[in-house]
This record gives structure tokens, C-alpha cells and sequence, in this order.
């Protein structure tokens, strides 16, 4: 155990530090003795480890971005080589070098922060052995062993036996069920964590190595915890228990306002901002003006959740723009009110209103009365035209002679209306067929 401490020593001695600092602090305000004091300065030691780690978080996050843009060449090398797995890990290996990712990216911020729990699980050990570690000192050890929290002595674990945690002032039932709620909620948040990574921000529609990885260290790691965890003191519980709690709620934020790609999340993003955009008619914050950048840039391959957001937009009478605007579209200009105020779509049809059956009628009576005013004014002119043509028939003769005799033309007319093709086969209605018509059989009764 001397060997491990002295390997960790260069980050022991500044955890130590820190947690004496923040003991200064709440012992001020708790009591130095108190289980208060040491459990939140453990606690405020973890927000300070967490906060210095957010830069690994976010190359963690963009990782994970690169993998899911890498997704269709990853299924397309599983369908090239589902037959051969060999190839398709070569493949797979090439694909992650070419692009500068890698799919273990996911555990970094474990990676990290695992020299800090090795660090503070020594010196949590050593206040349990009576030994001292880093800056922390004679006095400040026997404050330590005092501190309980919830009954359970600091430095307690779960398979400590009865002798030694009454040396520590405490019972052994106190020290097990504590432990046991801890090591319950520990393993349960990681895996609340895990699952709620798995079912709301991954694309779903491809199905590669990763989600694979991702689905098994959803299973791997509560038992890990659950394992390992017997054998923590209450400190380390602690200090695990506020690490997976910052975890849980730091991927909560992260799902809600920059989700993946083709997930669930991305599904409820996209609708809660369709309805501020086409309520308020702009993008508000710079993080949603590069989400729809985004969206705009990809084009045509924009999935399915990206084209019902563009097209509800399109509805709306509003426009994305390249730079991650939201503008109004033409059509919404046109749709314009004749009183200048802009609608929130394209124009609507207007639809003829519905007349009663008393409207109608009345309408057919008057079409009616109409034409029969028409008829009888066509009849009274067709009568004045006639008196018109018998006024000029009684009109006598001029008494030139012509070239011809009077009775010609008629004669020449009759000659003309007894002609074949004349008569009413010359008046046939167009697509009549022309010439002698087939006389129509008989019917048969």
C-alpha cells in the first residue's frame, strides 16, 4: 500500500491540500469535528475536479460528434465485410485513424479523473489506518476519525467487522446500511447515466461497434460499482456518488441542447425550437443558430427529423438561412393583408360561400325570367327585321333590265337546294360522321 501511495504522491499531496482548504471553510461554519465539514469539503473537492475536466468533456463531446458523422461509412464496411469480422475491424481501425477519432474517446473524463480517486482513496485509507498523508496532520486525522456521516464513520467500509467499527465510534449496522444506500445509488445513477445515453442521444437507424460498446458499459459499469463498492470507505462513496450525480445532470443538459444527430433527442429539440421560431419568427441563441446552420449545410442529407423542421418552417412562411437565420420567406410576403399586416403562411384559397335552397331557387327564377325576356326581345326583332324585308320587297323595281331574267334565280336556287350533299347533311353537327346514314336495325322485342 507505501509502494501505491508513493506512486500517487505527486497528487496526493495537493488533494490533501485542497480538502484541508474547504475542511477550514465549512469547519468555520459546521464545527471542524463534524461529518458536514469533511463530507462537503469531499463534495466541493469533486465540483472542483469536475469544472477543471470540462475541456476534456467537450473534446469528448466533439469525439462523439465525429463518430456519428462517420456512422454511414461504418455501416457501409459492415455490409461490405458482414461475412468477414477480421476485415471489417481492419476497416473499421483504418476509418477511425483517417478521421482522428477514436471510439474509447467516451471514457476520457473516467480516465482523468481516476489519478484523483486513487489519490483521495489513500488518503481517506489512511485516515482510517491512523495514518497521515499529504498536509494532513495529527490533529487534523483525529478530526477525521471523529466525522460521521449519517451515523457512518468517514473511513468505515462495508466489510469492516464489528471490532473495528466500534473503534471508529460507530455500530456496524449504521456503517452497512449507509454504505449499502450508497453503493445503490452509485451503481443506479451510472446506470441512469449510461441509459439514458443510450436511448435518447444515439442514432438508432445505425447500428455499429460503438452502440455495441456503449450498450455493454451500460451494463458493465453499475456492477463494477456495485462490486468494487464494498470495499470503499464512506469518503470514496461519497466522493463516487457526487461524481456520477454531476455526470448524470451535465449529459442532461448536454442531450436537451446539443443532442445527437438522428436520436430522440434531436426529435424534441427540433420541435421545441419549430414552435419558438415560428412563434417569435428568430433564432435566439447562438447555440440554435449553429444547430440550424448545421442543418442548412447538410442539404439533401439532412435526416428525417432535419427535413420535417425545414418544411414545418416552409409552412410557417419562414426561411433558414445559411448563416443560421431565420428570415421571412416570399411567399409570406405575398400573403400580405391588404391593410399591410403580415400573415404567418401562404395565401389561402377563398372558398365560395354556400347558398341556402330558397337562394338557389330564386337565382333559377331570375335565370329564367331572364331568358325569356331574351327570347321575346330576339322575337321582336326578328319581326322588325321581317316587316323590314317586306317593306323593301314592295318597293317597285327599277326599270333597267338585267342581264338575266327574273326567274333564273330562283330557278337557280332550286337547281342548287336539290343538289346531293346540300340540305341537312351540310348542317351535321361537328363530329357527326358525314354522308348516307345506316339505317338503325329494328329492335327486337
Amino acid at each position: 500500500m507505501d509502494t501505491i501511495a508513493s506512486l500517487f504522491e505527486f497528487i496526493t499531496t495537493p488533494v490533501s491540500w485542497v480538502i484541508v482548504q474547504f475542511h477550514s471553510l465549512y469547519g468555520a461554519i459546521f464545527g471542524p469535528d463534524t461529518g458536514w465539514a469533511w463530507g462537503l469539503s469531499i463534495v466541493s473537492l469533486v465540483v472542483l475536479i469536475r469544472i477543471c475536466l470540462i475541456p476534456l468533456f467537450v473534446k469528448q463531446i466533439k469525439s462523439t460528434r465525429a463518430m456519428q458523422v462517420l456512422q454511414p461509412e461504418m455501416k457501409k464496411i459492415q455490409e461490405r465485410y458482414k461475412n468477414d469480422k477480421q476485415r471489417q475491424s481492419e476497416e473499421m481501425m483504418k476509418l477511425y485513424k483517417d478521421a482522428g477519432t477514436n471510439p474509447l474517446s467516451s471514457c476520457l473524463p473516467i480516465l482523468a479523473q481516476s489519478p484523483f480517486f486513487f489519490a483521495l482513496y489513500h488518503v481517506l485509507n489512511g485516515i482510517a489506518t491512523g495514518d497521515t498523508i499529504g498536509v494532513i496532520n495529527e490533529r487534523l486525522l483525529e478530526s477525521a476519525q471523529k466525522a460521521h456521516i449519517f451515523g457512518a464513520p468517514l473511513a468505515a467500509k462495508f466489510t469492516d467487522g464489528a471490532s473495528k467499527v466500534d473503534a471508529l465510534g460507530s455500530s456496524i449496522t449504521d456503517v452497512r446500511v449507509v454504505t449499502a444506500i450508497m453503493i445503490v445509488l452509485m451503481s443506479a445513477s451510472q446506470f441512469f447515466t449510461q441509459r439514458q445515453l443510450m436511448t435518447k442521444n444515439v442514432d438508432t437507424t445505425v447500428k455499429t461497434p460503438f452502440m455495441q460498446q456503449q450498450k455493454m458499459l451500460m451494463y458493465v459499469f453499475p456492477v463494477m460499482f456495485a462490486v468494487f463498492g464494498i470495499n470503499f470507505p464512506v469518503g470514496v462513496l461519497v466522493y463516487w456518488l457526487t461524481t456520477n450525480v454531476w455526470t448524470m445532470g451535465q449529459q442532461m443538459y448536454v442531450i436537451r441542447n446539443n443532442p445527437t444527430p438522428g436520436s430522440k433527442a434531436q426529435s424534441a429539440y427540433l420541435d421545441r425550437l419549430y414552435k419558438h421560431v415560428s412563434g417569435t419568427g428568430k433564432v435566439r441563441r447562438r447555440s440554435e443558430r449553429a444547430i440550424v446552420k448545421a442543418i442548412v449545410a447538410k442539404g439533401r442529407d439532412r435526416n428525417e427529423f432535419e427535413r420535417k423542421f425545414i418544411n414545418g418552417l416552409t409552412k410557417a412562411g419562414l426561411a433558414a438561412q445559411a448563416d443560421g437565420t431565420v428570415v421571412k420567406s416570399d411567399t409570406a410576403a405575398a400573403a400580405e393583408t391588404e391593410d399591410g399586416t403580415p400573415t404567418t403562411g401562404a395565401p389561402k384559397r377563398q372558398q365560395p360561400k354556400r347558398q341556402s335552397k330558397s337562394q338557389r331557387q330564386a337565382g333559377a327564377t331570375k335565370t329564367a325570367g331572364d331568358a325569356e325576356s331574351s327570347s321575346s326581345s330576339s322575337s321582336s326583332s326578328s319581326s322588325s327585321s321581317s316587316t323590314s324585308s317586306a317593306s323593301a320587297t314592295s318597293k317597285p323595281t327599277s326599270l333597267s333590265k338585267s342581264d338575266q331574267p327574273q326567274d333564273a334565280k330562283p330557278a337557280a336556287a332550286k337547281k342548287a337546294a336539290q343538289k346531293p350533299g346540300s340540305g341537312t347533311r351540310s348542317k351535321a353537327q361537328s363530329g357527326q360522321r358525314k354522308g348516307p346514314q345506316r339505317p338503325k336495325s329494328p329492335s327486337k322485342k
